[in-house]
């Protein structure tokens, strides 16, 4: 069965090759003829259906792309095509796959290669999907309400929490919902968690203050990154994740700190994580947009969205949880399912008795003299 299957699929494959033209040919005394793509292999799982194969030489890559169109009406599946020059992947989604639960073991083994690694999920072909932050730093979530975005920032929270100690990582978190960071407020790694514009306002700029204080010390050791800083002068690092942050929009300063955060953040160990709803081309102006190295959008309501999000096609996700990634290449993954409850068991020996929260009060930032940055970091 499985061998009729398999030829069955490639005689699919074919057909759009050569209905997209993807050949190269050449004249004979018997008239034109074709030399298709070489299909090396077809693997067949419960959910999708994988092709490897090369393009002949002379045959422009970019017609894949081109002619991305015609393996979707074919298929008329879900259609990811990988691979670069001649040798290429394809992956048609059959079925949806169930939710990935939460599996912390498995993904310390995808996030511990990594300085600061980020779980993603899993790809098409069950491989989990992660990267370094401090590589790519700053990241965009975007979702309709159900699409899996909350849940997404929750395993990456609690996953990053259990990966490194307090010393090597603070969070900074702002909940405009009031509805998703509640569970961290008692976590060491936690510095604060607001809600109001106020608050927010307040932690950004003491986070400003940092970055100039880093900025300097990087100019006194001279160095271009925080990391390459003496050991005993070692900093950790930041990340503000802002859930909602479109609903700071009309705070200048905030949105100035913000646009500050991404375009310089990243020598300076300081990463942003922002989430919303629905992708706003007036809040996620073109200097956000361009230093947002990494997008998720999960389902999304409709192709200009997913444009402002720069994850094409994220409006035609039907499963919960699946999501477009957009980074050095675009995947379709599955994010990893994690319940509060279970994040809660998982965060629970890390949690510290903390005071009542404090509004944080900002310290002017200043120049510094190569003495008094010595005397501030001993």
């Amino acid at each position: 069965m499985i061998i009729w299957e398999k030829l069955k699929a490639r005689k699919q494959l074919v057909k759009a090759f050569r209905t997209a033209q993807i050949y190269r040919s050449y004249s004979t005394d018997n008239g034109e003829r074709y030399i298709l793509p070489k299909i090396h292999s077809v693997t067949i799982n419960d959910h999708s259906i994988q092709y490897t194969f090369t393009l002949p030489i002379g045959v422009n890559p970019d017609l894949l792309k081109k002619n991305y169109f015609v393996f979707q009406q074919i298929f008329r599946k879900q259609v990811n095509i990988e691979g670069e020059i001649k040798n290429f992947t394809l992956s048609i989604q059959t079925a949806p796959k169930k939710d990935l639960i939460y599996d912390f073991c498995e993904i310390e083994k995808a996030v511990d290669k990594h300085k600061l690694g980020i779980i993603c999920g899993q790809s098409r072909n069950g491989e989990y999907v992660s990267f370094d932050i401090t590589e790519k730093p700053h990241i965009l979530i975007a979702g309709e309400t159900g699409s899996g975005k909350s849940t997404q920032l929750r395993s990456i929270l609690t996953t990053l929490i259990k990966i490194k100690r307090p010393e090597e990582l603070q969070l900074y978190l702002g909940d405009c919902k009031r509805q998703e960071f509640h569970i961290f407020r008692k976590v060491e790694h936690v510095q604060c968690v607001y809600s109001n514009a106020r608050d927010i306002r307040s932690m950004l700029l003491k986070i400003r203050a940092e970055m100039d204080s880093r900025s300097n010390l990087t100019e006194v050791f001279e160095v271009g990154h925080i990391d390459d800083l003496p050991k005993e002068h070692k900093l950790p690092y930041i990340i503000v994740c802002i859930d909602e942050f479109v609903m700071l929009r009309k705070d200048e300063e905030i949105m100035d700190i913000l646009t500050e955060i991404v375009a310089i953040g990243r020598t300076l160990g300081v990463f942003a994580i922002l989430s919303m709803q629905r992708p706003n081309a007036k809040v996620l102006d073109t200097t956000v947009r361009a230093n947002l190295t990494v997008s998720m959008g999960f389902k999304l309501r409709d192709p200009m969205e997913a444009k402002i999000a720069n994850t094409p096609n994220a409006e035609k996700i039907e499963v919960s949880g699946r999501f477009i990634m957009n980074s050095d290449k675009v995947y379709e993954i599955q994010a990893p399912y994690l319940v509060m409850e279970e994040a809660k068991k998982l965060l629970s020996p890390f949690y510290v008795s903390k005071g009542p929260v404090k509004e944080v009060k900002p310290e002017e930032p200043k120049q510094l003299t190569e003495s008094e940055v010595f005397n501030d970091v001993n």
